[in-house]
């Protein structure tokens, strides 16, 4: 089935022939689908604090910052091309016509082009596109005028103005202040000022980014960075990667045969943000940050953000500290039977473990043994928030084809919703994930985990794409924060919606929280 120069294409993507065989395997296969036990809610499975806690649990975490390293990982690579999808659409189809302007101007969907054009002075972008259409000879608000709608879209999606479509979400202007306008990644930064920071007041942050936009993610740092620095009284100390071409996963048609391009090439295609899991495996860091580079908000609103974020680290510092106590505790002969019931409930009730009866059945030898395996892993406390119709993943409960229990995001691609059963499980969430994540994956020892050895394979997926008119099947790999963290630790906090703004459209930066 491979030539000799696939093989030699394979190798030179730093990718293993078992690997790929692996690949083609499942797509013959399929992978299996998740078996729900139950949504993780408040009555089980998910922790909630009150205000006086949470504030408790932030200062704990600012007490800590002296004796950690803390950092900010940021997935930052995607372009932004999606956000503007509904104004492409409108572009192909934009005639001027006297039907079409009427109708734009009947249009009050929020999420229409037509809701763009009427509130375009609003966004944080609005004088650059300006500016950059003046130097071309042309005035925006003429065009607006005459309805002329294409032209600025030309100028604002593509390179004849300020190609938005071919920027990351990283580079786009998001908010306005009376002093300057920012970029999703400047705002980050200063959310990083504010709780991300050590005893020395610096700040690691790290970005996954695409390789095309490196120099001008660099541009804008050397740009604006010395200003956040001075505001903030920080030092910034900014890293990058890229998602490796070893995660790539093979493309096949419709026969599960490998798809090929025109020259008879293998076609590869990026295995999504699973492939992260190897970006995240580079980090040396006591505790980290993971958050999207669109759920940011303005000034105005970080204070709560900021919050609830030392919160949750406060929380993971004090479960971190816990399973080291009892890990150091478990390598001691002669544990007393006390000191190991107390391990057991700390990880039924802080970790919600689900311990089977042939566990208690055991003797205490085999239940030291197995308290070691479950607490000495990577740990992250994941923020979620109420269920408000978000499409995406949340926290459940989930069987493992052994018959075990434990927390989980999962998606809805995971789960097969003809099944009866698990559709109603799935759609009793009460909560969704905004992708908010604390971790932890340093052990007792201060060695790093492995991440890979925490990730469940079975947990990818299959999706159908097409290449050159073609169709084909491409590979998921297993999800960041769903398989590829499957064998973590997990705790679920509820957080405050108002912690969750995602930018999934342009036209959600004309929602208050982003005004």
């Amino acid at each position: 089935m491979l030539t000799d120069k696939d093989i030699e294409q394979i190798t030179e993507k730093g990718i293993t022939i078992p690997a790929i065989d692996a690949q083609l395997a499942n797509f013959k296969e399929g992978f299996p689908f998740v078996k729900l036990e139950a949504p993780a809610t408040l009555t089980f499975g998910m922790k909630k604090f009150n205000a006086e806690a949470t504030k408790e649990l932030a200062d704990f975490y600012l007490l800590q910052l002296k004796d950690i390293k803390t950092l900010k990982f940021v997935p930052a690579s995607g372009a932004a091309t999606r956000m503007f999808s509904h104004l492409f659409a409108f572009r192909n189809e934009y005639k001027a016509t006297a039907e079409q302007i009427q109708e734009l101007q009947n249009d009050t969907n929020f999420n229409s082009a037509a809701y763009f054009f009427k509130n375009i002075k609003q966004f944080a972008f609005y004088n650059d596109l300006k500016v950059s259409m003046a130097n071309h000879g042309q005035n925006i608000d003429e065009c607006l005028g005459r309805h002329d709608f294409n032209t600025i879209l030309d100028y604002l999606l593509t390179d004849k103005g300020l190609n938005y479509a071919e920027l990351p979400k990283a580079l786009i202007k998001f908010h306005t202040y009376p002093e300057n306008t920012r970029t999703a990644i400047e705002e980050h930064l200063v959310e990083g000022a504010n709780y991300c920071f050590d005893s020395e007041r610096n700040v690691d942050i790290h970005f996954t980014l695409s390789p095309e936009h490196i120099s001008k993610f660099e541009k804008l740092l050397a740009k604006v960075i010395a200003d956040y620095e001075e505001k903030y009284n920080v030092r910034f100390r900014m890293t990058h990667s890229i998602q490796h071409s070893s995660t790539d996963t093979i493309a096949v048609d419709q026969n599960n045969e490998p798809f090929r391009n025109s020259d008879g090439s293998l076609f590869f295609r990026p295995g999504g943000h699973g492939a992260l899991i190897n970006n995240l495996n580079e980090i040396f860091a006591d505790v980290v940050f993971i958050k999207n580079i669109d759920n940011v908000v303005p000034d105005r609103l970080k204070p709560e953000t900021n919050l609830y974020k030392k919160a949750l680290a406060g929380y993971l510092l004090k479960i971190r500290n816990s399973v080291y106590e009892y890990l150091s505790l478990l390598e001691k002969p002669d544990l007393s039977e006390k000191i190991v019931n107390q391990i057991i409930s700390f990880a039924k009730t802080e970790l919600l473990q689900d311990l089977s009866d042939n566990f208690f059945a055991a003797d205490k030898t085999e239940k030291i043994k197995q308290l070691y395996r479950i607490l000495n892993r990577p740990i992250r406390v994941c923020g979620m928030v109420k269920n408000e119709g978000e499409p995406g993943g949340g926290p459940f409960l989930v069987k493992d084809s052994s018959g075990d229990l434990s927390l989980q995001i999962i998606e809805s691609s995971q789960v097969d919703m003809h099944d009866e059963d698990q559709r109603k499980i799935m759609s009793g969430a009460t909560h969704f994930n905004p992708v908010d994540l604390v971790c932890c994956f340093m052990d007792y020892k201060g060695k790093k985990f492995n991440l890979h050895d925490f990730v469940d394979p079975s947990t990818g997926f299959i999706s159908h794409k097409t290449k050159d008119g073609r169709p084909l099947k491409a590979q998921e790999l297993p999800g960041l924060w769903n398989g590829a963290m499957a064998k973590w630790n997990t705790v679920f906090v509820e957080v405050p919606v108002i912690t969750f703004n995602p930018v999934k459209t342009v036209n959600d930066l004309l929602r208050s929280e982003h005004l």
